[in-house]
């Protein structure tokens, strides 16, 4: 009887946890289609430059999270609140040399996608890509802050 009483609220947990997992899974994927919908719509693009735009835009996407999160975790989950505090200044001066280092890879990486689409899309679209990702985010944005304001 012990161990009904541990292993049923333990498998309520893992459930309600693996439940969570599905719904963030699910909201990821709805949000990016609703990205594809919105710059699709935005840039006006035609099937032919959809067909080309799509597998590169994906792969910039996925490369640019991929390098956010691997490059973040490198210097933040090193510092806590209290830790940044303990720096020294040669500390703190390689930590600020690492951080500009590294948006001057995402800065490369971001420019060698835009050579990659001249090919592809002309350069008016390029500049609505710029625009249509930033209104895609700030509409997001707003709507996230609606959801909670209520």
């Amino acid at each position: 009887m012990k161990t009904y009483k541990i292993i049923l609220p333990f498998l309520l947990l893992i459930s309600t946890f693996g439940f969570s997992q599905g719904h963030m899974k699910q909201q990821k994927e709805k949000i990016k289609a609703l990205k594809v919908a919105y710059i699709t719509e935005e840039l006006q693009l035609t099937s032919e430059e959809a067909a080309k735009f799509w597998p590169l835009y994906n792969a910039f996407d996925d490369k640019q999270k991929e390098f956010k999160q691997e490059k973040r975790r490198a210097y933040l989950d090193r510092m806590d609140g209290t830790e940044i505090n303990k720096l020294t200044d040669k500390e703190a001066t390689a930590m600020l040399s690492q951080i500009e280092n590294n948006e001057e890879e995402l800065y490369q990486l971001r420019k060698r996608f835009v050579a990659s689409l001249k090919g592809v899309i002309p350069a008016i679209k390029i500049i609505k890509l710029k625009k249509a990702e930033e209104g895609f985010n700030r509409k997001l944005l707003q709507q996230y802050r609606n959801k909670f304001k209520d």
